[in-house]
């Protein structure tokens, strides 16, 4: 038999917690410390407090520094070919979103640019990508498919995202979006192409890539009839549903998507009434989505009061892409969130942690208490509406990704027992 060897316990101490333990508020710790060991938070509260037999391998002396839950990224398109700053130029030239991915650019432009890509290009680019979003305290992220378009293309997509979290010390979720656009090849046969995204699924599930599905149900997107294929194909492979939904009109889609008991409804800028009922009886999170809104100009806001009085959980991402969202900074996000859309600084950073981790069906992260992975993020800054209230600064110390720390906080320790 073998002997399982002990976990390591450290102590993460001298510290101001911010631990979102509560439904409500921030939850601050003055002089706290928080004990992991291995992957798992085993104690946190007033440093003054710790158990006398607090036995410990490595202590870390924080110096004060605020420490929050590690952010989480929940609505990516990380792994992707070339760029789209041509389009950009169009856009400021008049051009509109939709009338560019009419004429075959957008997101087809993107599918050709990563379908010409070989796998070690993708990874590089996306590698980067990623540590971009680590070095601002990121340490789960959620990477879409999308940009493939084809049985082949789109699970080199999918096994580059997973090859990501091999390599880096980021949790990777990978969600299936084939019914993303309409390929060129299916030009005019937009049913035909969603039986070809029906048929990849199982391979895709089989492979082990994919942790859920999305579709892209809007009038350049797809149909909700030609969602609810995808989704009942979801569906039959146990596979959970998220939805982009609303973003450029009003298909109903959220309220399609809750029938699913969808984790997720995404950007909601267009959500009626029906849909914000669906979403509130069927627990599903709106993520929104400031950087597309800022990027493309929209002028209609997302419903976030409504949200709120219906309880609907509000979850913010970078919403990464070539196309409408070039952005790498879910710090930027908090700020455009609280300035676009109206959160407190609290809302935004619940949108980062507690609910982003709920848009993934997470439980075991988003917050700072005993029993859950110790995910942290280390901060040069008194209080974290701090970092919602402030843009283009670099506060991120360092993080922690389950239970061990990245090269940036190894300054910090201090081998040796405390008791």
């Amino acid at each position: 038999m073998t002997r399982l060897e002990p976990k390591q316990r450290t102590l993460w101490r001298h510290a101001r917690l911010a631990t979102f333990a509560s439904p409500s508020g921030w939850d601050i710790i003055e002089r706290g410390a928080l004990i992991a060991e291995g992957d798992r938070i085993v104690w946190v509260g007033q440093e003054a407090q710790l158990p006398a037999a607090s036995q410990v391998h490595t202590e870390v002396n924080l110096n004060g520094a605020l420490v929050t839950p590690g952010l989480i990224d929940a609505h990516t398109h990380l792994v992707y070919g070339g760029d789209r700053a041509a389009e950009f130029e169009l856009r400021l030239s008049g051009a509109t979103y939709e009338q560019i991915a009419r004429a075959g650019g957008g997101i087809r432009s993107t599918v050709r640019a990563t379908r010409s890509a070989d796998d070690a290009s993708l990874l590089s680019a996306a590698a980067n990508r990623a540590r971009v979003l680590m070095n601002e305290g990121v340490t789960t992220v959620e990477i879409k498919s999308g940009y493939g378009l084809d049985a082949v293309h789109e699970a080199r997509c999918l096994g580059v995202a997973r090859r990501l979290a091999e390599q880096l010390p980021i949790s990777v979720l990978t969600t299936s979006l084939g019914a993303h656009a309409l390929p060129d090849e299916f030009s005019g046969r937009p049913d035909d192409y969603i039986d070809a995204v029906c048929q990849w699924l199982p391979q895709q599930h089989q492979a082990g890539l994919v942790d859920a599905v999305d579709v892209f149900c809007d009038t350049i997107g797809f149909t909700p009839a030609q969602t609810r294929r995808v989704f009942d194909a979801a569906r039959a492979l146990g596979l959970p549903v998220k939805l982009h939904a609303e973003q450029l009109s009003n298909q109903e889609g959220a309220a399609l998507a809750a029938s699913y008991g969808a984790l997720s409804c995404d950007h909601l800028e267009h959500l009626s009434d029906t849909g914000l009922r669906a979403m509130r009886a069927a627990g599903s999170v709106a993520m929104l989505l400031p950087g597309a809104y800022y990027f493309i100009r929209e002028t209609r806001l997302p419903p976030v009061q409504a949200l709120r009085d219906a309880g609907v959980p509000i979850a913010i991402a970078t919403d990464h892409n070539p196309g409408s969202s070039p952005a790498l900074s879910l710090i930027l996000m908090l700020n455009m969130a609280c300035t676009l859309f109206r959160l407190t600084p609290e809302e935004a950073w619940r949108g980062v942690t507690v609910n982003a981790a709920r848009a993934l069906g997470l439980t075991d992260r988003g917050r700072l208490q005993v029993g859950l992975r110790a995910d942290l993020a280390l901060w040069d800054a008194e209080h974290p509406r701090e970092l919602a209230y402030r843009f283009g600064h670099a506060p991120c110390l360092g993080s922690v990704h389950a239970g061990r720390p990245r090269n940036s906080v190894q300054p910090f320790i201090q081998p040796g027992t405390c008791s």
